[in-house]
């Protein structure tokens, strides 16, 4: 999910995408009642039950469910809570540049054809995920997914099986993007509040390593017993790429992603200006859309089946997300401020993670940030703090980690953890989206997670945590 400045980390990313120096939902100090994030968990529940058990209520009425939903959050805060109007303001902002920023690449990536003339193999598919994984940090977690999962579909046509689709989300989704501020949401917020740009790098090269070649490596064993294609048509072994155009349009993209106040001192503000609920950047990258779609390959567009349908779904079900999370967020806030001095690296890890895996990992991971800075007593607002937090101070708890440990645990979590659940980031749901209109077997919400995230993610960050975060 995405705030204000955020609308990179969904880029550079996600359930979720939120980008910007605060969520605004996580900065009241007051929580709001539990009950009132009962809506969001009813959201959750029926996104994970509506295709499999009504599916056909849920096809004709998951956009008034997600709307009714939010707008049953946002009139409490309207009407019912001081500073609600500010908040729900904050929120919208933060929707406009997340649907903005990925409603852009799905157009541009729509009009970029790239054709991979081989069969899909293990070794084919563990190549082109560990290339995914790569660029995940360069144009981020949705860039890389949506120009990646139409080829990767292509080439295992006949083939493909639900963990095809299962594995591409692990890998170019979410954990490839963890290297750079660029990959991934929360990383780029934490660039914004004073972590260097190559801390990440430095510190989580090793589990960022190790996770994607042990995912490759269970992927490669599952991928060996699918067998070939039935399709024996010889094929060259070119990669051809038709619709070199919105290259161009994918750069400009990923610049504007960057024009706001929050990283560009003195850069103008449409919200202070004229109280708008989007800025400069959001206009950009909404004419960035339309130009691409006007003027992009009709061969490239027809050859990737490319339709509004999938993003359309995203639109309507994070409006409801996003508003339906305000009070979920406050009260992760809040637990993150009075348990803080109590939370060791084990309960940062696993508690930043499995929240980030059913909210949006970016506030998730401001709260957390915030939380664990306060345990070292700095601030998470003051950028000479935070660049002190990641130089690494020493705790004030005897034998307890340093300040490094507690920063890399927050990050890794944030950003591995969103691969849990379709709406732990963004380009999760677009992928099953893209995936299932192609009519290949997609996993619904519940055998996602029952059948693959938990059996296979929970494991793999049991090893990390055993062997990097067991404090």
């Amino acid at each position: 999910m995405v705030t204000g400045v955020a609308a990179m980390s969904i880029m550079v990313a996600s359930p979720a995408l939120v980008l910007a120096s605060g969520t605004g939902a996580g900065t009241s100090p007051d929580p709001p009642p539990a009950w009132l994030a009962l809506p969001f968990v009813i959201l959750l529940l029926m996104i994970a039950t509506g295709p499999l058990i009504y599916p056909r209520f849920w096809e004709h009425h998951y956009q008034k469910v997600s709307v009714l939903l939010g707008a049953a959050v946002s009139a409490f805060y309207a009407f019912g809570i001081d500073g609600g109007l500010h908040m729900l303001t904050r929120t919208l902002e933060e929707y406009l540049s997340f649907i903005a920023l990925i409603t852009a690449l799905f157009v541009v990536s729509g009009g970029i054809l790239i054709r991979i003339e081989r069969r899909g193999s293990p070794l084919v598919n563990v190549l082109l995920l560990l290339f995914g994984a790569l660029l995940s940090n360069i144009v981020g977690t949705t860039g890389a997914s949506m120009l990646l999962i139409r080829p990767y579909l292509r080439i295992n046509a006949g083939r493909l099986k639900p963990f095809h689709i299962v594995f591409f989300i692990f890998i170019v989704s979410n954990i490839g993007g963890a290297l750079t501020p660029i990959g991934d949401p929360p990383l780029f917020l934490g660039f914004l509040r004073g972590v260097p740009f190559f801390w990440v790098m430095r510190h989580l090269w090793l589990p960022w390593l190790m996770t994607v070649l042990m995912l490759c490596l269970v992927f490669g064993i599952l991928d060996a017993r699918t067998g070939r294609s039935a399709n024996s048509e010889p094929l060259s072994g070119r990669i051809v790429l038709k619709g070199v155009r919105n290259l161009l349009y994918l750069v400009l993209l990923i610049v504007s992603v960057f024009l706001d106040p929050a990283v560009i001192g003195g850069f103008p503000s449409l919200q202070e200006l004229f109280h708008l609920p989007f800025g400069i950047r959001e206009l950009i990258m909404a004419s960035i859309a339309i130009a691409a779609y006007k003027t992009s390959s009709r061969e490239a567009l027809n050859a990737n089946e490319f339709n509004f349908e999938p993003i359309r779904e995203v639109a309507f079900l994070f409006i409801g997300i996003f508003a339906t999370m305000i009070p979920a967020l406050q009260l992760i806030g809040a637990l993150a401020r009075a348990h803080a001095d109590g939370f060791t690296v084990t309960k940062f890890y696993w508690s930043t993670g499995l929240l980030s895996g059913v909210l949006d990992n970016a506030p998730t991971y401001l709260n957390f940030l915030s939380g664990a800075a306060g345990k070292f007593g700095l601030d998470a607002g003051k950028v000479s703090d935070v660049a002190l937090f990641a130089s690494g101070v020493p705790s004030p708890v005897p034998g307890d980690a340093t300040s490094i440990l507690y920063l890399m645990a927050v990050s890794l979590a944030s950003v591995f953890f969103g691969a849990l659940t379709y709406i732990g980031n963004a380009p999760n749901f677009m992928v099953r989206n893209i995936a299932a209109q192609t009519e290949a077997d997609v996993p619904d919400f519940i055998e996602y997670i029952f059948r693959y995230s938990i059996p296979v993610l929970i494991p793999v960050f049991a090893v990390l945590w055993l062997i990097f975060f067991n404090y």
